[in-house]
């Protein structure tokens, strides 16, 4: 039980890790993303970016295109139904390039925004389905954010989670007449130009932010980060949300190696005699102790065997359960260091469980043990 729950926990923290780390992958090593500090997606932090922040992150040295987009939490109403959601404003200049290959963003019906498009949007996939409102979105239909009616012109594609799948999407200029006429970035992203370290890119952005912003170094209320750094992390975080569940199953293993060793102690009481008639032809403690201490290692083994197939069904259930649910990021991987680390885990755990049993037995006596019935 304690080896199916580490397998479990680490096969389905190991495949989201492995998910997310190819995303960011697949976006680009050369790219970076800016944004108010202390906040969560634009909002909350300690300051705001606009237009001027842009421009001179777009102007900064080792800085080959950048572009930014609004978010907002929202009333979206259709019909009689009122939800709250995020709606983004993204830019429809060439900006819009960058954006769009650091998303998932996909059109899976209707189009999607173009340059001037004004009290149009573009819904993801869960207002389709009618998961988001009791009656299905098509295209055509009219929404309203905010109070501002608009016409649906595209849906997305499923993403992978519901709430990204819930978002709607208006352009830049839309969202900025809708928020109060004033530019306030959540997020800018930008990339390096070839052959420059993304590193030393972040780096001038951030002198020439500072320069701007009139900030001294440290007192920085915005954030850099390069998509390397926020892969390391990610792993972080991960390795040591990990270790936190691989200690809880830990007690499960405790008890495992109890009870492995009152059968060791069992084994010693019914194997007395065989022990005297091994000491009595020349066998030493040793040897004794080797014995039950392989015997007891395999036992341990046998049951990280079985641990590691129900570790392996309990994450594909709960991956296939996932998906059912719109969570598509989480899978299950099963590396082949983390099987053979479960069984030789087990195996130790079961010598180290096997200890007493075999001292005790190494120290019966061989007359003593002859006897014994």
């Amino acid at each position: 039980i304690g080896i199916a729950a580490v397998v479990s926990l680490v096969s389905l923290g190991q495949g989201l890790q492995n998910v997310i780390t190819e995303q960011f992958e697949s976006m680009g090593a050369n790219k970076m993303m800016i944004s108010p500090s202390g906040g969560m997606m634009g909002m909350g932090g300690r300051g705001s970016l606009d237009d001027s922040d842009l421009n001179i992150i777009t102007h900064s040295r080792g800085i080959r295109a950048a572009g930014g987009f609004m978010t907002k939490f929202v009333t979206v109403g259709f019909g009689s139904e009122n939800q709250y959601t995020f709606v983004l404003g993204l830019p429809q200049d060439e900006s819009k390039k960058i954006i769009e290959d650091l998303s998932s963003f996909k059109i899976a019906k209707g189009r999607d925004l173009k340059q001037g498009d004004k009290l149009k949007v573009v819904v993801g996939s869960r207002f389709a389905k009618g998961d988001f409102f009791d009656k299905k979105v098509v295209i055509g239909d009219k929404i309203s954010v905010n109070n501002q009616k608009f016409e649906v012109i595209g849906i997305m594609a499923p993403i992978g989670n519901p709430s990204d799948d819930s978002q709607v999407y208006i352009s830049l200029d839309s969202a900025v007449e809708l928020f109060g006429g004033k530019t306030e970035f959540a997020i800018i992203m930008a990339e390096a130009v070839d052959g420059v370290s993304p590193v030393a890119a972040a780096e001038g952005v951030k002198r020439t932010l500072r320069r701007h912003r009139g900030l001294a170094e440290g007192e920085e209320d915005f954030e850099v980060q390069t998509f390397e750094q926020m892969i390391d992390s990610f792993g972080s975080i991960f390795t040591i949300v990990q270790a936190v569940l691989i200690g809880i199953a830990g007690i499960s293993l405790l008890v495992g190696g109890i009870g492995i060793m009152n059968t060791m102690y069992t084994s010693v009481f019914q194997r007395t005699n065989e022990i005297g008639i091994m000491k009595a032809v020349g066998a030493r403690n040793s040897d004794i102790i080797k014995i039950f201490l392989i015997e007891s290692g395999f036992l341990g083994m046998a049951g990280g065997a079985v641990g590691i197939v129900i570790g392996f069904g309990i994450s594909k259930i709960v991956e296939f359960s996932a998906s059912q649910a719109g969570l598509g990021m989480l899978k299950a991987s099963f590396p082949w260091y983390l099987i053979l680390g479960a069984l030789l885990f087990s195996f130790v755990v079961g010598c180290i469980a096997g200890c007493f049993p075999a001292v005790r037995a190494s120290r019966l006596k061989p007359v003593d043990a002859l006897r014994y019935e």
